[in-house]
């Protein structure tokens, strides 16, 4: 199959089984729920670090979730199923407004060279990155660091999602400013009536787990060893989907808690496919399943995080220096 082909041939997926849709979105909230009551009502700091993690799983969860009902593939129309997504936008850092702007671009310029970097890591050529200024060679070094992503809940929500769209343009991102005021109080209000224990275990820790694993999830989408990049001319939305986005393989525990976030090259091809659908997309399209793959695996992170710039000699992303 083509390109074009692949597309149609995904369209009888893209439609959600509304029961299925609900079902997965109110356990996942109750399951959310109940890890966050275990961070604070649970006495043992072992027990409550445990439910902590589970919690930041279950946001990541959430979030793909969320991230699915602005691409208009679940829920779509529901009144409450907005509110209830707008609520958690909020709560997440990541507010509809800014999110589904940057997102969308992203999904309409994914791989394309000397496009600005909006809902994406910035990518430069070999020669592009020798030509900047030392100022602006830091700064594009410092977006792609693994520091920068390992504090993704500083660097890409607090700061990316919320200030720095907010300071832009107030009035568009209104609600980035209502993030950060919520996350404020939630933060004076546990601390005030219950203590700084709760938090770590009920704010810092589920944050800052999940806001790493979801900034490294989305750098290696799209930047890992065999990915591509083409020239405006030469951009095709098919190519870039197949060609430019992995498939990141995960065991059946992370692909729960990534809501199968991994089948990343099918949800380019076609965002209207319901997260839940994506495994089925997979089998039933056997040109699907020879997609260019990555994992959890360290020495994969390693290999990943190596990649610098795009090298059109070699047609492949390198270190600086190759």
């Amino acid at each position: 199959m083509t390109g074009r082909e692949l597309i149609l041939a995904t369209k009888p997926f893209a439609k959600e089984i509304r029961s299925k849709s609900w079902l997965y979105l109110l356990s996942t909230l109750v399951l959310l729920i109940v890890a966050t009551a275990g961070t604070l009502l649970v006495p043992h700091p072992a027990l409550k670090l445990i439910s902590s993690v589970f919690m930041a799983l279950l946001m990541l969860r959430m979030f793909v979730i969320y991230h699915d009902h602005q691409h208009h593939s679940i829920l779509y129309m529901s009144v409450i199923a907005d509110v209830i997504m707008s609520i958690f936008g909020v709560l997440i850092l990541a507010p509809t407004s800014i999110w589904k702007r940057s997102h969308d671009y992203h999904h309409n310029h994914n791989s394309k060279l000397f496009s600005a970097s909006i809902g994406s890591y910035p990518i430069a050529t070999k020669d592009k990155f020798r030509s900047m200024t030392r100022g602006e060679q830091r700064t594009y070094l410092f977006v792609r660091h693994p520091l920068t992503i390992l504090f993704g809940y500083f660097t890409m929500f607090i700061y990316g999602m919320c200030i720095m769209s907010f300071t832009s343009a107030p009035k568009k991102h209104w609600d980035s400013l209502v993030a950060l005021l919520v996350h404020g109080a939630i933060i004076w209000a546990l601390q005030h009536y219950i203590g700084w224990q709760a938090v770590i275990f009920t704010v810092f820790i589920p944050h800052f787990i999940s806001s790493a694993i979801g900034a490294y999830l989305f750098y290696a989408q799209h930047n890992f060893p065999g990915t591509s990049f083409s020239c405006k001319e030469d951009w095709k939305y098919e190519v870039a989907a197949l060609e430019s986005s992995s498939h990141m393989l995960m065991n059946p525990f992370m692909r729960f808690m990534t809501a199968n976030i991994g089948y990343h090259h099918i949800h380019h091809l076609n965002s209207r496919i319901p997260f839940y659908r994506l495994p089925e997309v997979y089998h039933a399209i056997p040109a699907l399943q020879n997609a260019k793959t990555t994992s959890l695996k360290p020495m994969e992170i390693a290999a990943c995080f190596k990649l610098k710039v795009w090298n059109p000699e070699l047609n492949k992303m390198t270190g600086i220096e190759q």
